[in-house]
């Protein structure tokens, strides 16, 4: 079979230590790599752009912060739409105010304010976990929906609640179609994946997953909690805070602090779940799930000739892709990205049995 390892000699430590050490990923990430940045514009539509590309990449990304600190880590979280909101909102007011910033710029400067707001919100995982800790992040959502709602300094005083993105430029150059907003979406969440799989190879990302199996067993060998969880949830925040940043300039163009409610929080830790905890390939795998079958549910019935009320529609949708989520995670609760190590562990060494 094509997926075989045989042959393929390691000569030195770090090619032992690759990302892809099997040559066969490697060509298979930038053959996708040079698909969606070479093949996708040649053939993709506004429509296709706007309502699954672009929010598939950027809730990839979302998805990658917030699987550091539930997956890597071990921390329980329910405020990653809080943490998006407050990307959105300082990216927003980075601009407006210091409109000669870089919108690279200003999208690391977003991502850094969420991450310290993510470690003051941190603070209490040091004293609480589980269940608990959920109940203190889902305070962070409410407090920050709070926030943004009353406090209109962060809306420019506009007096709808209402705030529009300003133009995407950078170095002169107009980010004005929806094809160079979807490669630019592209390369900020490429690299941004690079960087959490580079980390979470790391020692930080070793002393995550350490606290996350036995916390007591870590601290004795040395790892300090408190860097470890709080490094965590600035990690997390961060990557959160830019796709929310990237949700609303690039998606959105205009929102309102409902466009990152508590259904936003909880979208993001389905497709953790879903995807695979402690995967990176998972948080892409959950984001296409979360956000493709819903939209194939609702368009199956046109499509077998059964024309149903809108009303119906939905509440089918609702109920099949629940069942769905359910059965998934029967099935496989170790998410879509263990079902995607499986089958290449048979293909290895097919045809013989496993």
């Amino acid at each position: 079979m094509f997926y075989r390892e045989a042959g393929q000699f390691k000569t030195s430590y770090a090619a032992d230590q690759a990302i892809f050490p099997i040559a066969q990923d490697r060509w298979f990430v930038w053959g996708v790599l040079a698909l969606a940045a070479i093949a996708v514009p040649m053939v993709a539509s506004e429509y296709l752009y706007r309502a699954i590309l672009i929010p598939f990449l950027i809730l990839s990304l979302a998805a990658i912060g917030l699987n550091i600190l539930v997956g890597y880590c071990g921390q329980i979280s329910l405020g990653s739409g809080a943490f998006m909101a407050v990307g959105a909102y300082a990216a927003y007011n980075f601009a407006i105010r210091v409109p000669e910033l870089n919108l690279l710029v200003v999208f690391l400067l977003s991502g850094g304010v969420a991450a310290l707001v993510g470690v003051l919100f941190g603070i209490p995982s040091l004293r609480i976990k589980g269940f608990y800790l959920a109940v203190a992040t889902l305070a962070a959502q409410f407090f920050i929906d709070w926030l943004f709602i009353r406090v209109k300094w962060f809306t420019n005083y506009t007096s709808s609640g209402s705030v529009n993105a300003p133009k995407i430029e950078m170095l002169g150059f107009a980010f004005d179609t929806p094809t160079k907003l979807y490669l630019l979406t592209l390369a900020i969440v490429a690299l941004g994946a690079l960087v959490a799989k580079n980390l979470t190879r790391a020692r930080i990302g070793r002393s995550w997953m350490a606290i996350r199996d036995m916390d007591i067993a870590a601290e004795i060998i040395g790892i300090r909690p408190l860097v470890a969880k709080l490094s965590a949830f600035a990690v997390s925040s961060f990557f959160c805070g830019v796709a929310g940043a990237l949700w609303a300039f690039i998606h959105l163009g205009s929102w309102e602090p409902a466009a990152f409610d508590i259904n936003r929080s909880f979208t993001l830790l389905f497709m953790v779940i879903i995807g695979g905890l402690g995967s990176i390939l998972g948080c892409f795998l959950g984001a296409a799930f979360i956000l493709i079958v819903p939209l194939a549910l609702n368009q199956l019935p046109a499509l077998m000739g059964m024309p149903i009320s809108t009303a119906l529609a939905a509440h089918l949708e609702a109920m099949i892709f629940g069942a769905l989520i359910v059965f998934f995670l029967i099935v496989e609760p170790h998410g879509l990205a263990r079902l995607w190590s499986i089958a290449k562990e048979k293909l290895r060494i097919w045809p013989f049995p496993h």
